[in-house]
């Protein structure tokens, strides 16, 4: 096996002409291979294969590389060649035979810096895991069931609760139904004349309907809205709160506005329908509205003075009780009982809002709801038996007590109550 020749010393860079110092493997200015050198004159000139023949000499000198990169200038730092490593763009020379010109390439080395692995103490924590309610031990997976048990958890809307100055209600999905889909909205402002104000709307979504939960929640949103736009302006409570209502039924018939495709797969479906209840209260002032058979209740807090039912519903027994064909008891003992004739919706025959104003003449309460809680207190008397004495000035609390009545009851329905006090207190009163 041959060796490879003695490298003979070079006073210069062959690359940028820089000088170098004897024993120098790398030109400090460039990064040229010092190492590579002009063979020695040989007895037997060696055919050329990488290589350009020296004229007239026979021998042979390594090939001129079209790939080099420009002279650094002698501000720069030493390139990467200073450190053993070409640079960009040029082979490694020591690779190549100086005595025949032939490269002889090495095979490709192993990553000789593996990547390491990260730091666990600066790793970002891993999200602790959601145990299920119902048994307590599996894992909630990313579709909201556990996986051990197979339980739906609560969903956000399953139990909501809200005060706002001096009103305040609590909605939940009930023990038999698989989502909420109630709704409401609360507030409190103050009319041009100072008056202090509060209101409340809850809505029910018609469960034969399609997306029920979203036509409450849209209804529920543009009354509220509408009603804390238009008594700051001096609108009139009563004319408020039928804005209020003509303003949901239109947002309600804005999500039955989709793509025809989508009516071809479903034809059968009804638009998306709710109903609607509210109340505004000032200090002597009472106005409620509604469309559908949601309901509001008046409480006085001397309970020596009768309660009433401020509302009339939309419904077939209503109708059958306010024809003379059926007593109140036997309307609402049919299982068409509940069946309604007024309602938010595209599908809707007309709509009716209806409003009333009332000037009650002593402080109470007054309960805003759905049938999920009025099906367990339906009469005035049966309502005032379950709202508490101190509901006027606790009314969170009194939200609460009535939905863990209909609760207790069977929960068979959502239930969704909001409590006002009456006459509506100076603003930044609220809950004891």
């Amino acid at each position: 096996m041959s060796q490879m020749p003695r490298q003979a010393a070079l006073p210069k860079c062959p690359s940028c002409a820089e000088p170098v110092e004897p024993g120098d493997l790398f030109c400090g200015a460039c990064g040229y291979d010092l190492s590579v050198v002009p063979a020695p004159p040989q007895d037997h000139p060696t055919l050329p294969m990488t290589g350009t023949a020296e004229p007239g000499n026979g021998t042979e000198r390594p090939a001129p590389r079209s790939a080099d990169p420009a002279p650094a200038p002698e501000t720069d730092p030493p390139g990467p060649g200073a450190g053993g490593t070409p640079p960009h763009g040029q082979e490694p020379e020591d690779e190549r035979s100086a005595g025949s010109g032939v490269r002889f390439d090495r095979p490709a080395e192993p990553d000789e810096y593996p990547l390491q692995a990260p730091d666990p103490r600066l790793a970002a924590p891993a999200a602790a895991a959601r145990l299920c309610v119902a048994c307590r031990t599996g894992r909630v997976d990313d579709d909201g069931y556990c996986e051990n048990c197979g339980h739906a958890q609560p969903r956000e809307r399953d139990h909501l609760e809200r005060e706002t100055g001096p009103v305040a209600a609590v909605s939940d999905r009930g023990l038999r139904h698989h989502r909420n889909e109630d709704a409401f909205a609360v507030g409190h402002t103050t009319l041009p004349d100072g008056t202090p104000a509060a209101l409340a709307i809850v809505c029910d979504g018609v469960s034969s309907a399609t997306r029920p939960d979203a036509a409450s929640l849209a209804a529920s949103r543009a009354a509220g809205d509408t009603l804390l736009a238009a008594l700051p302006r001096g609108t009139h409570p009563q004319a408020a709160m039928h804005e209020a209502i003509v303003a949901a039924a239109h947002a309600v018939n804005a999500l039955a506005d989709e793509p025809a495709t989508a009516r071809e797969h479903a034809p059968h479906q009804n638009a998306p329908a709710c109903t609607i209840v509210g109340a505004v209260v000032t200090s002597g002032l009472l106005v409620v509205g509604w469309v559908g058979d949601s309901r509001v209740y008046w409480v006085p807090t001397d309970r020596t003075a009768p309660s009433a039912r401020l509302t009339e519903d939309d419904s077939w027994a209503a109708q059958m009780v306010a024809a003379g064909l059926m007593s109140e008891a036997e309307a609402y003992a049919d299982e068409r009982a509940h069946a309604i004739t007024g309602w938010l919706g595209a599908d809707a025959y007309e709509l009716e809002p209806h409003t009333a104003c009332f000037r009650p003449d002593r402080p109470g309460a007054v309960v805003v709801c759905t049938d999920g809680l009025w099906n367990y207190a339906e009469t005035a008397e049966e309502m005032s038996e379950v709202v508490p004495p101190d509901a006027a000035t606790r009314p969170l609390h009194g939200a609460r007590v009535l939905v863990g009545h209909a609760l207790d009851g069977g929960g068979h329905d959502n239930v969704t109550v909001a409590v006002l006090p009456f006459p509506a207190p100076p603003q930044g009163a609220g809950s004891a």
